[in-house]
């Protein structure tokens, strides 16, 4: 009888994720790794789009601000904000005074919340090694409580001032449908105090956490409103040169179909992959930041420039801090306005809108009619334009980690993309992740 011949040992090697947990949403990373290169990356969304903007086209203006909200259940307010300063520059419409100030407290809470979630919840088990914050509550008790009463703190602010704390129904082209008294912020400025505390404590702890040795060269691009750190909205800069207003968008950036994505991928025109979100901003505006949250940055040697995208927990930690003074001083300063909203006259036109979404820039664009009539609509969320920013990371760390185990490369792996609190539901979901040695 003749022996078997061995098996010839595989050229490739193949590591599956079915799901990326702690992220929202589904998709895939294919990595194909020959001679000890990365030969290919491909960041694959595959979560079925969903159509907002056509759903869109032919409903009335003063509908978009609240089917935007529906977007995202986590940064609801950035959509609607958004949406409602392109209808408002349409209808040449201003909002300032209190009511702009209760528009820049409603998204203090949505920072709030949406931060608490992702420091906590999402990113700091990949730091301190657990599978999931259930598994690490287990041992970090006091971490999780801390967790869940800064997210309690900001959804009673999007309560107190939107309406409810999930999908917000009180903003309104013009302002809002109803705003607080005085003493119904009373009780949120309670709760702020000690949030603060507990977000300052959460700047120093994630200080101490080990972070690899990386930094990123990209053009970091966020919004910019004199004297203000950008929250609610602004003009358009980068730290290499670019300075437009909202409505000079497409001349200087560009969205792509690529055949891997159901979530177009941004560019800007002139130099390719930029980013946006907390690093950007932190590197933008870190000096308009309150004196106690640049006094943490400082203290958690952050410098004026953040380059590791692994360091962003603690950068999301410092604007925790900062949403919280923030939102105190609007509070402190409050004077209830003569009436909810601006009034207005409808007309056709073309309006711009952008806000700072926790995870960067949210850019809307729409074309009304005389009646009101949506006729276009473009929504840029911050994760279409960070997916390129996204697979040059992911191809410098597996290429400085190629050593690894192929469990524990996977593992790097999410944990780098988990660095951008990716909403890849808003972009259009992840992880299935295949890597190729050869």
């Amino acid at each position: 009888m003749t022996e078997p011949r061995p098996r010839p040992r595989p050229r490739t090697r193949t590591i599956r994720t079915d799901y990326l947990a702690r992220v929202e949403g589904e998709g895939a990373l294919h990595v194909r790794v020959k001679d000890g290169r990365v030969d290919e990356i491909e960041l694959r969304i595959y979560e079925p789009p969903r159509f907002f903007e056509a759903l869109l086209r032919g409903r009335a203006f003063t509908e978009a601000p609240d089917i935007t909200s529906r977007i995202c259940g986590i940064c609801p307010v950035a959509y609607q904000l958004s949406a409602v300063q392109a209808m408002e520059s349409i209808c040449d419409v201003r909002v300032d005074g209190q009511l702009r100030a209760l528009r820049r407290l409603l998204y203090c809470g949505e920072w709030l919340e949406s931060h608490a979630l992702h420091v906590f919840m999402l990113h700091l088990p990949d730091f301190l090694g657990y599978e999931s914050v259930v598994h690490m509550a287990r041992d970090h008790g006091p971490l999780v409580e801390s967790a869940l009463a800064l997210k309690k703190t900001g959804n009673a602010v999007m309560t107190v001032v939107g309406g409810r704390e999930i999908h917000p129904v009180n903003v309104k082209v013009g302002g809002f449908y109803r705003v607080p008294r005085r003493a119904e912020l009373a009780p949120l400025r309670e709760q702020l105090e000690r949030a603060r505390e507990t977000a300052l404590e959460t700047v120093r702890f994630t200080a101490g956490l080990h972070f690899p040795d990386y930094e990123q060269d990209v053009e970091l691009v966020a919004l910019a409103e004199d004297g203000e750190y950008p929250i609610d909205r602004g003009r358009i800069v980068s730290d290499r040169g670019l300075d437009i207003p909202l409505d000079g968008w497409n001349d200087h950036f560009v969205e792509e179909h690529v055949a891997r994505s159901n979530a177009l991928h941004a560019r800007l025109r002139a130099r390719g992959t930029y980013l946006v979100g907390p690093l950007a901003r932190y590197a933008l505006a870190s000096e308009l930041l309150s004196p106690v949250a640049r006094e943490a940055a400082a203290e958690a040697g952050l410098g004026a420039v953040c380059r590791n995208p692994f360091q962003s927990i603690v950068v999301r930690s410092v604007e925790l801090l900062y949403a919280c003074d923030e939102a105190i001083r609007l509070i402190d300063e409050y004077e209830e306005p003569d009436r909810p909203a601006v009034g207005f006259e409808v007309r056709a036109g073309v309006g711009h809108g952008a806000t700072e979404a926790p995870r960067g820039v949210c850019y809307h664009r729409y074309a009304i009619d005389a009646e009101g009539t949506i006729l276009e609509a473009q929504i840029v969320p911050p994760t279409s334009q960070n997916q390129r920013a996204i697979e040059d990371d992911l191809r410098a760390v597996v290429e400085r980690s190629l050593d690894l185990p192929d469990k524990q490369l996977g593992l790097l792996c999410e944990q780098t993309i988990r660095n951008y609190d990716p909403c890849i539901s808003c972009a259009t979901h992840f992880l299935d992740l295949t890597v190729e040695r050869v």
